[in-house]
């Protein structure tokens, strides 16, 4: 299979459009309902995380230039460890995509279009990201870039038109809730969506030779860019609508239905339901590509692309049978996956770069 590369930007850009796209609008609500006016120092915990996750897959692409993470674990831990451990991620990863996907189509039925069959939008999801994914990493990275300017211009609009209704005073007190529930926000964004940086590890090998000496400021930017945008989103929430964000799963919809400029501008939450449906078709395509490449890697197969669209079938009828309402995803998302991502992702990649560390480099 001939590798594709990109450029440093281009993962850069990746990062932000795969961790931004549907955490935006999904994430604020439950995070206020959990931390109160502490969610924005929630956000600032687990984005430590991520970025400490992001160090972790750094030093490790230095470590063995040119692996993606199941290769470099193959050469340290062994093939039989490496396909244990490899289960467990793909378990969660299956698991991931179906979430997110679904959640595009509990938005949809529950927000703008209530009479259409959810699975009519899920299903269309997973076949455009299929196309897409099969497409390969350079056509996945042109288009995204596009793609990411438009949406960031879409909730900049929003965030910037709601201004008359922000009141500053709802963020007061700092720590409404107290130290413990700002703590339980932490692990939900933990889970969703800053412990996903961990994908990235199998992205990293196809960056450019000549883009590696700019590869990890881009890509602290582009997680530093996506944290700021989620607290943005997080604060504007609080301050809009105060304690009540929490009784609205949608909350960036919810304020984009607040805007109202004479009789010019009205009905602007649609371009927050478009922004959700790019972000999530992104993100999606990103996790297949994944997923693809983890398989194929993992079980020393050679090319990825036979299996996308087998796994976005299993992706499709895994949300069917595993989400019946919008009160049980969200409880998977915010109370399982966190754990899950701990166990799947976090501990293996962990336990990989302690080995590297006290593993002396062959010379």
């Amino acid at each position: 299979m001939n590798r594709q590369v990109i450029s440093s930007f281009q993962i850069g850009v990746l990062l932000f459009v795969f961790l931004t796209g549907s955490a935006i609008i999904f994430v604020p609500g439950p995070l206020i309902g959990k931390a109160g006016t502490g969610a924005w120092l929630s956000l600032l915990l687990s984005g430590s995380v991520g970025f400490g996750i992001l160090g972790m897959l750094l030093y490790m692409n230095r470590r063995f230039p040119g692996l993606d993470y199941v290769e470099y674990s193959r050469k340290l831990i062994g093939n039989a460890l490496t396909i244990a451990l490899g289960v467990i991620t793909l378990s969660y990863l299956l698991q991931m995509q179906s979430a997110i996907v679904v959640g595009v189509g509990l938005f949809m039925i529950g927000a703008m279009m209530r009479e259409t069959p959810m699975y009519a939008f899920t299903l269309l999801v997973f076949i455009i990201a299929g196309l897409t994914a099969r497409a390969g990493i350079e056509v996945i990275a042109r288009m995204f870039t596009l793609i990411m300017l438009l949406t960031t211009f879409f909730v900049v609009v929003v965030l910037i038109f709601a201004i008359p209704d922000y009141r500053v005073e709802q963020l007061l007190p700092m720590l409404s809730k107290g130290v413990k529930p700002m703590l339980g926000g932490a692990l939900y964004t933990f889970g969703f969506p800053f412990s996903e940086v961990f994908l990235f590890g199998m992205l990293l090998p196809f960056v450019a030779k000549k883009g590696l000496p700019t590869l990890g400021r881009n890509l602290r930017l582009a997680l530093g860019a996506s944290l700021l945008a989620i607290t943005a989103v997080t604060v504007c929430s609080i301050m809009v609508f105060g304690p009540s964000s929490a009784a609205r799963p949608f909350v960036l919809y919810s304020v984009g239905r607040l805007i109202e400029f004479q009789e010019i501008i009205q009905r602007i939450e649609s371009v927050i339901g478009i922004s959700l449906i790019l972000g999530s078709y992104m993100k999606t395509t990103i996790t297949l590509f994944v997923i693809s490449l983890f398989l194929t890697r993992l079980f020393g197969l050679r090319d990825y692309t036979p299996f996308v669209m087998p796994l976005a079938l299993i992706g499709f009828l895994m949300g069917l049978v595993t989400f019946d309402s919008l009160t049980h995803w969200s409880n998977i998302v915010t109370n399982v996956h966190p754990l899950w991502t701990g166990v799947s992702l976090l501990v293996p990649l962990t336990f990989i770069t302690l080995v590297a560390l006290f593993r002396p480099k062959k010379r």
